[in-house]
C-alpha cells in the first residue's frame, strides 16, 4: 500500500488512483490526510518537473527554467518563483534519493538539490566556479491585489500597484537592489487574496533583491554572486505557502529560527542575567548635558518613571559614577555609546572611542581588492578589522582593556555601535584576511563575550547595538534602530546640519534635538502606517527590544510624533528619546504618561511573543495586536480622525484578559 501511495500522490491520476484506494470521492481534506502517509511525489507525467509536497500543497519545479509552481490541496495553482532571469543551459538527468532531487548545470558548474524540510521547498545551490544567478522571482506582472511584505526596519507592507510605490521618490526601485544583509532578517513576503508565499535565504550574504515596476505594478527579482573566495559558492532558499496575512512570512522564519535553535528569549536571558529585566517597561533615552546629572535621574524618577534605559555619547563627559549610581537605584539601565569598529590616527582622532593603541592605526585596517583602505565613519580614518582585534585579542587585550575603561564608572548596560547590523567587509589585508561571514562571526564572538561576560572579568552587560540583525538576536538584549525602515533621503536630510542640525552646541546638539521636517516622500516612506507591518516583533519581540534609531527621538520629528507614539505602543515597543533639563520641562509630562501606559503593556506582554497582527478598517487606519502567554494582551491602535467602536483617533487602548477595564493612551499631536 506504501508504494502505490508513493506512486499515486501529485497529479490528478494519482489523485484519482488514491480515490479509487480510499473508496470514496477524493476531497480537499481527505487528500491532505493521505498526503501524510505518502512519501515524496514523483516527477509530473511528462517528466518535465520535479514534484515535491510541502505543507499546504504540492510544489512543482521546472529543472530547465527553475521556475517553481504550487497547486493547494483546494486545487488552486499558484507561482513560488518565476523562471530564473537567463538561460541556464544544459541540464543533466534528475536523480532522487528519497525526498530530494538533485541536477546540474555543467555549463555553469551549478550543482542543484530541491527537498521538502518542515513542509518548505528548500532549494540548494553549489557552484564549482565563479558566477551568478538571477533567481528567485515574482512574475513580471502580479496578480491584482499582491503586495511584498519586506523586513526593512521593522518592515513595511508594499502593495505591486500602489502608486507611490512604483514611483522614483519611494526610493524602493533600481538597478542596484537591496543586499539582503542590509535588511533586518533575510526574507520576503508575498500575498495576494488569502494566500502567499514565504522566501526564507539563510545565505544572505552574496544576495540581493530588487523591485522592477513595469505597466505601474512591482515584481520582485533576487541576485546571488556565487564567489569562492567570499565564500559565497552557496545559495539556500526555502519557499512555503502561507495563508496570506501580512505577518505570515515573518511567522514562517520564526518557525525556521526556532526549528534551528537559533532563536533567543527574553526570559532565558533575564535568567542569566537579572538586569535585563530592568527593559522590560523602559523608554530609552541618550541623555545630554545637565541631563548626566544625579539631579535629572531624581527628576526623572519624582516624574513616577519606574523605568528608563539612559545612555550618553562618546563625547568626552562620561556619566560621573554618582549620576550612575543615582540611575541604578532608580532601578534604571545605564550606559556608554562605543564603537570596535572605527579607527583613526590617535593624534587627529575626533573621539576617543576612535583612538587604539600600538599600530592598530594603521595596521588594523580593513583593506579593499585594490589594497587601499576602507573609509571609516564619515570618511574618516578606517574601518577596523574585527579578523585583526581577534587575533589580537588574546595576547593584547584590546577589547577588554577598552570595556573596563568604558565601564569604570559601574554601569550596568553597553552600546555597541554597529556590531549586529549588515555593515560587513571582506578584508584583503595579507595578515588579517577575512570574508563577510568571518566578520559576521567575530562581531558575535565579542558581542557574546560582552553580554556574556567573557570580555569583563565574568560581569555580564545588558547589550545593545545599531539595528540589529536576526542572526545577532541571542547575544543582544536591545537594538537601536531596528525598528526605522530608512529611506536614502534620511541620510541626505541629516547630511544638512544647518536644516538637520550638526554635533553643536556642545551638551545640546541640534542633531538631536532640533525639530526637523522630512520630505513628504520620506516620511510616506518611513512612517506612513498603512504601509506598516510589525514583521520584526511578530519574529523577535520576545528575544530583543526594539527602538527607532537613535538620532530620531520622539521629538525630532514633529509632524511624524503621534504616529510614530501610536506605533511604538501597537507593536509593544520603547519610544527613544533625547533628553536633558529643557526636553523635560516640555515633555516631562507626557514622557511619564506614556510610560505608565507602556510599563503595563509591557507587565502583560514584554517578554511574550507577538501572535498576531491585523487591521480593522480597509483604510488600514485602525491595526491590532495580540502578545502570547497566558496575559492575553491585546492592543489596538487609531492612527485615523475619527471613531472606532468607542477609541478615539489619535489613541492606542491595551486589554488584557481577566485584568479590568481596558487602557489607553492619547499622545498629544
Amino acid at each position: 500500500m506504501t508504494r502505490f501511495l508513493k506512486a499515486a500522490t501529485g497529479s490528478r491520476k494519482r489523485r484519482a488512483a488514491l480515490a479509487a484506494l480510499a473508496g470514496t470521492a477524493l476531497t480537499a481534506s481527505t487528500f491532505t490526510a493521505l498526503q501524510a502517509y505518502a512519501g515524496p511525489a514523483d516527477s509530473g507525467a511528462d517528466g518535465d518537473t520535479v514534484a515535491l509536497r510541502i505543507k499546504g500543497g504540492e510544489a512543482h519545479v521546472d529543472p530547465r527554467t527553475l521556475r517553481i509552481t504550487a497547486r493547494t490541496a483546494s486545487g488552486a495553482e499558484t507561482e513560488l518563483s518565476a523562471a530564473a532571469g537567463e538561460e541556464l543551459g544544459a541540464v543533466s538527468p534528475v536523480t532522487r534519493h528519497g525526498a530530494t532531487a538533485s541536477w546540474s548545470y555543467p555549463g555553469r558548474g551549478l550543482g542543484v538539490s530541491v527537498a521538502s524540510r518542515d513542509g518548505r521547498l528548500v532549494v540548494r545551490m553549489h557552484a564549482k566556479k565563479d558566477g551568478s544567478i538571477a533567481w528567485p522571482a515574482s512574475g513580471a506582472a502580479p496578480a491584482r491585489g499582491t503586495a511584498y511584505e519586506l523586513p526593512r526596519g521593522e518592515g513595511l507592507r508594499i502593495p505591486a500597484a500602489d502608486t507611490f510605490w512604483n514611483s522614483a521618490a519611494a526610493g524602493l526601485t533600481g538597478e542596484e537592489g537591496i543586499d539582503l544583509k542590509d535588511l533586518t532578517m533575510p526574507f520576503w513576503g508575498t500575498t495576494a487574496g488569502g494566500h502567499g508565499v514565504s522566501t526564507l535565504v539563510p545565505t544572505d550574504l552574496g544576495t540581493r533583491l530588487r523591485f522592477v515596476s513595469e505597466g505601474g505594478r512591482l515584481h520582485t527579482a533576487a541576485t546571488h554572486d556565487f564567489r569562492s573566495a567570499d565564500g559565497t559558492d552557496d545559495y539556500t532558499v526555502a519557499l512555503s505557502l502561507t495563508d496570506g496575512s501580512p505577518v505570515a512570512a515573518a511567522k514562517d522564519y520564526r518557525r525556521y529560527l526556532a526549528s534551528k535553535g537559533q532563536l533567543g528569549s527574553l526570559k532565558a536571558k533575564i535568567r542569566k542575567n537579572p538586569e535585563v529585566a530592568k527593559l522590560l517597561g523602559a523608554p530609552h533615552a541618550y541623555v545630554w548635558g545637565d541631563g548626566r546629572s544625579a539631579k535629572t535621574v531624581e527628576r526623572l524618577k519624582k516624574l513616577g518613571i519606574s523605568r528608563m534605559w539612559l545612555g550618553y555619547d562618546a563625547d568626552g563627559d562620561p556619566m560621573s559614577k554618582d549620576a550612575v549610581a543615582a540611575a541604578k537605584k532608580a532601578g534604571y539601565l545605564v550606559g556608554p555609546y562605543d564603537s570596535w569598529d572605527n579607527a583613526q590616527d590617535p593624534e587627529t582622532a575626533d573621539t576617543d572611542v576612535a583612538k587604539w593603541p600600538d599600530r592598530l592605526w594603521p595596521d588594523g585596517c580593513v583593506h579593499d581588492a585594490d589594497g587601499k583602505p576602507e573609509g571609516g565613519f564619515g570618511g574618516r580614518g578606517c574601518y577596523l578589522s574585527s579578523q585583526a582585534l581577534a587575533d589580537a585579542e588574546p595576547q593584547h587585550h584590546y577589547l577588554a582593556d577598552r570595556a573596563g575603561k568604558m565601564t569604570a564608572n559601574g554601569v550596568n548596560s553597553y552600546f555597541l555601535d554597529v556590531d549586529a547590523t549588515g555593515e560587513l567587509f571582506r578584508d584583503h589585508t595579507p595578515g588579517h584576511p577575512m570574508t563577510q561571514a568571518e566578520d559576521r562571526a567575530n562581531r558575535l564572538q565579542r558581542m557574546r563575550g560582552m553580554s556574556g561576560g567573557g570580555l569583563t572579568g565574568g560581569r555580564p552587560y545588558v547589550l545593545g547595538s545599531e539595528s540589529a540583525g536576526s542572526w545577532a538576536n541571542r547575544v543582544l538584549d536591545f537594538s537601536h534602530g531596528s525598528s526605522t525602515p530608512v529611506h536614502d533621503g534620511l541620510w541626505k536630510a541629516e547630511r544638512d546640519k544647518e536644516t538637520w542640525g550638526g554635533y553643536w552646541p556642545k551638551g545640546r546638539p541640534g542633531m538631536f534635538f532640533k525639530p526637523a521636517t522630512l520630505d513628504k516622500a520620506v516620511a510616506k516612506a518611513m512612517f506612513d502606517p498603512a504601509y506598516r507591518v510589525p514583521l520584526y516583533e511578530t519574529v523577535l519581540h520576545d528575544s530583543v527590544v526594539s527602538t527607532d534609531r537613535w538620532e530620531l527621538s520622539l521629538y525630532k520629528l514633529p509632524a511624524q510624533k503621534r504616529d510614530r507614539a501610536l506605533l511604538a505602543m501597537l507593536y509593544n515597543t520603547p519610544v527613544n528619546l533625547a533628553l536633558d533639563g529643557k526636553a523635560l520641562d516640555r515633555h516631562g509630562a507626557e514622557i511619564a504618561a506614556m510610560q505608565r501606559f507602556f510599563a503595563g503593556i509591557q507587565k502583560a506582554g514584554g517578554a511574550e511573543a507577538m501572535t498576531d497582527f491585523r487591521t480593522l478598517t480597509a483604510d488600514r487606519t485602525v491595526q491590532r495586536t495580540t502578545f502570547g502567554g497566558r496575559a492575553g494582551l491585546t492592543v489596538t491602535a487609531n492612527f485615523g480622525t475619527g471613531t472606532y467602536r468607542g477609541l478615539p483617533g489619535g489613541c492606542v487602548q491595551a486589554t488584557t484578559r481577566g485584568h479590568g477595564a481596558p487602557q489607553r493612551f492619547c499622545p498629544k499631536g
